[in-house]
């Protein structure tokens, strides 16, 4: 059997990050952890591209618009969309991650979604840094192996067919 996986390594790759400025104090934390995650695995600084887009909603246009410059191996969406009192959290988390997922397909590039959708402010700080580790770390790493999964796949042996006996 021939495994192939990603393995956790930036060099010489280029990163494209999305971030909402809306929650910021939850997204910068998100930012410092995928920025610590793409320095630790290798990146240069000048490798990797922040945009900062208005809110989550906005994150899937940018995330498109970078992906067809062509020039990154894989992207990061990071945001904190958190539940208010009307269906708008429903709305926009829902879309968001519809959004994001869609550039990834339809422009044949890894994107790593690492915007949270929390009920409180509580639980969206411990998931950018504290009790629940940091989501945008977690989110690049995402992003690192499955960009230099993606390289390894396109060097992949194709399959050789067996003659019939």
């Amino acid at each position: 059997m021939n495994v192939i996986e990603g393995h956790l390594s930036s060099a010489g790759r280029r990163f494209g990050v999305v971030a909402a400025r809306t929650n910021d104090l939850v997204v910068s934390r998100l930012v410092e952890g995928a920025l610590d995650a793409f320095r630790r695995t290798g990146a240069a600084d000048e490798d990797v591209v922040l945009v900062r887009a208005p809110g989550a909603w906005e994150i899937p246009l940018a995330l498109r618009d970078l992906a067809r410059s062509g020039t990154f191996d894989a992207l990061v969406a990071l945001g904190a969309v958190l539940r208010g009192g009307t269906p708008h959290f429903e709305y926009v988390a829902g879309e968001t991650a519809k959004g994001v997922f869609q550039v990834s397909l339809e422009l044949d590039l890894p994107v790593a979604f690492g915007v949270l959708t929390c009920d409180t402010l509580e639980q969206a700080l411990e998931r950018s840094g504290a009790k629940g580790g940091n989501k945008g770390f977690e989110a690049a790493m995402a992003a690192v192996e499955a960009a230099d999964l993606r390289s390894r796949l396109k060097k992949a042996p194709a399959r050789s067919s067996r003659s019939k006996r």
